[in-house]
């Protein structure tokens, strides 16, 4: 377990008080661990289901995010997946072996493909989501159901809030908060 240090600090190779002098908010405090914390408390409760299931978050979201398309560029899935590249090849790989995918390549431009849910895929999915939905009801239950709704509402308003400051940010307006 950590210990916190402390602020007189009066340890070996530690000047007196420096642990406690940056001028930033507790470490606790910080947005990205707060939305970290959830995040990791959510995917507690879904995790066994999935692995119940053979399926890790990731390709979890993968197929969620293939199931609300008919077919997305590989590109495009990354980004809405939150992926990066070289995870994603790899998980789209094991999701094309299992047959839980398909890709095809484009016609006008075949060096990109596209990506489908198939069959097993969907499949998997009708199998998954009784257990998600249940899930989903006990959060609602414990939380909130009007609470849960209204964070989903103020984690959309505060993405596309940030989004609108990603070009300040990019010439040096805006200061990161971590």
């Amino acid at each position: 377990m950590a210990r916190r240090k402390s602020a007189r600090g009066s340890g070996p190779g530690q000047a007196s008080g420096a642990a406690r002098q940056v001028p930033m908010r507790d470490f606790s405090r910080s947005l990205p661990m707060s939305l970290l914390r959830a995040r990791e408390a959510v995917m507690r409760q879904f995790r066994p289901s999935l692995r119940h299931h053979g399926l890790t978050e990731q390709q979890w979201r993968i197929l969620r995010a293939l199931a609300d398309v008919e077919t997305i560029e590989v590109t495009e899935l990354a980004r809405t997946a939150f992926l990066l590249g070289p995870s994603l090849s790899r998980i789209l790989r094991d999701l094309e072996a299992r047959d839980l995918i398909e890709r095809r390549v484009v016609k006008a431009d075949q060096r990109r493909s596209v990506l489908s849910i198939s069959a097993r895929g969907l499949k998997l999915m009708e199998a998954v989501a009784p257990s998600s939905e249940a899930i989903y009801a006990a959060i609602a239950r414990r939380y909130g159901a009007r609470k849960l709704a209204e964070l989903q509402d103020m984690l959309g308003v505060l993405e596309r809030s940030l989004a609108a400051m990603e070009g300040v940010a990019e010439e040096g307006g805006a200061e990161a908060d971590q």
